[in-house]
């Protein structure tokens, strides 16, 4: 070989061996992508004007092809991964004031070392290690506000999720935004952003629950307490242009207004998912919690302005019982099972991880899918058009109202796939007084068991409730199976 070939041989080398440091160490950090990428296309124009690359027999320009091709498959396949935990960054918007008031909400569900992201506040507070870590907004004042009614750190929290975009952060495909009185399911949230194809512009969230609340802000609109998702793509959008676009919105009242309104003029709508809970409401949880959608349950807001999920706990020890069951088995949290104990002419509705209600009469599921109105609306209009779906009246007369039995315990079973969880009384607000019971009322029931396997439903395919039925029931006690539906079973079996 002469001496201008050893040179070009010994700079191909030199090419390669560098190209393939950057690489390796930008892919197993999860970011560098772009770097790469430049390094290689660079190294290709660099050769391909070198008449060896013209010819199949030159030992470079095969090495080097080999090499695209290998990037290539490599970079497919870490793009064609599963979305995990790992991909997703939150923005958690606080405040110096009440970070100490709402630092336990955050603590039920994040994970120091696994969970991505930061707690986004309008000053420093004093915390040494801070978990999650902590970041102060940049200075907004800027941009002007002019709702008469709200607070201009609307604006600062807008800009939550274009600030996270601008961290640099590697590895990411979501933007996962909330307030610092959300509690996330994290496994939940993962699942189903896997539906999506985070290489798209998406805005994935859900509206209030609350119809006034609609009207005044927008149907179009994901509640930023509820929290809402938005792609790489789209976040990479909105930070190029919200500042500009936020110019055009003084008026507007609250951050999640202002995002949406950026968003539109990108053209990005909405896309709901029923999972996330904006809760603007006052007064019990029970009724929508008993009756939750046949959806995973991703997120739960504003837990400081309602009761108790559990009767007789405060609100965070309430919380962490719940999100005991949501560690076991996180996609059947709040799953709906409707079942009937023929030989008593009972109902039996669970509320998997949270309760069952047991009736003395037969209901039919159309009405059980309703939640019982225990609540009223942010307003306080207790009319049922105030929502966004169907309730159901509380009976004025305790005794008609139906025995509830809360969650006890998670209990092992024999056989891994299968998760025990008990329920016992609780006093609730509607205790059942002076009522004539017969020997057939469920009031005398104490507990009752519940088996079910691991929920891994595929969430890209259609939605289904699973069934369940009664395998022992006496005075104190029952026992209830929960399982797939038979393809043409219905849950009402006329006796």
């Amino acid at each position: 070989m002469d001496s201008s070939k050893q040179q070009g041989w010994g700079r191909y080398q030199f090419f390669c061996e560098n190209i393939g440091q950057i690489c390796w160490k930008a892919f197993k950090g999860g970011g560098g992508l772009i770097l790469c990428g430049w390094a290689v296309y660079v190294f290709f124009l660099v050769l391909s004007t070198h008449p060896c690359w013209q010819y199949s027999g030159c030992l470079p320009a095969g090495l080097l092809r080999g090499r695209i091709n290998l990037l290539e498959k490599v970079i497919n396949e870490e793009e064609s991964a599963t979305t995990g935990l790992e991909h997703i960054v939150f923005g958690i918007a606080g405040s110096a004031q009440k970070w100490r008031e709402r630092k336990p909400f955050i603590e039920l569900w994040w994970r120091p070392g696994q969970t991505r992201g930061f707690v986004w506040l309008d000053r420093p507070v004093n915390e040494t290690d801070p978990q999650p870590p902590v970041r102060i907004s940049e200075d907004t004042s800027r941009f002007n506000y002019t709702h008469p009614r709200g607070s201009r750190s609307a604006i600062r929290i807008s800009r939550i999720v274009s600030e996270s975009f601008r961290l640099g952060l590697p590895n990411v495909r979501w933007f996962v935004m909330g307030d610092d009185d959300t509690v996330f399911i994290p496994e939940n949230l993962v699942r189903v952003l896997s539906k999506y194809d985070h290489r798209q512009m998406y805005y994935i969230g859900s509206n209030s629950e609350s119809t006034e609340q609609n009207v005044v802000h927008s149907y179009g609109m994901a509640y930023g307490g509820g929290g809402f998702a938005i792609s790489y793509p789209l976040a990479k959008a909105l930070a190029r242009v919200q500042d500009d676009c936020l110019v055009r919105y003084p008026d507007l009242y609250g951050s999640d207004q202002r995002v949406q309104a950026c968003l539109a003029e990108l053209g990005v709508p909405l896309t709901k998912e029923p999972g996330f809970h904006q809760f603007d409401i006052h007064g019990n949880l029970f009724g929508l919690l008993a009756a939750h959608p046949v959806a995973p349950l991703i997120s739960l807001h504003h837990l400081d302005s309602v009761a108790s999920v559990f009767p007789n706990m405060n609100r965070t020890a309430a919380l962490r019982h719940l999100m005991k069951a949501a560690e076991v088995d996180p996609e059947r949290l709040l799953q709906q099972s409707i079942c009937y104990d023929r030989r008593r002419n009972w109902t039996v509705s669970v509320s998997w991880g949270y309760c069952v209600q047991i009736l003395d009469k037969i209901e039919l599921p159309r009405v059980l899918e309703y939640p019982l109105q225990t609540f009223l609306t942010w307003g306080n209009s207790a009319r049922k058009s105030s929502f966004l779906f169907n309730t159901r009246t509380v009976a004025r007369n305790p005794c008609e109202r139906p025995t509830v039995v809360f969650l006890k315990d998670i209990i092992k079973t024999n056989l891994t796939h299968l998760v025990g969880t008990t329920y016992t009384k609780r006093a609730m607000d509607w205790v059942k007084m002076n009522c004539s019971w017969s020997p057939n009322d469920p009031e005398s029931l104490q507990n009752i068991r519940v088996v079910s396997p691991k929920l891994q439903h595929d969430w890209t395919r259609a939605p289904r409730r699973q069934c369940c039925e009664v395998t022992s029931s006496d005075t104190h006690g029952m026992e209830i199976k929960i399982r797939n539906c038979a393809n043409d079973e219905t849950v009402f079996t006329p006796s």
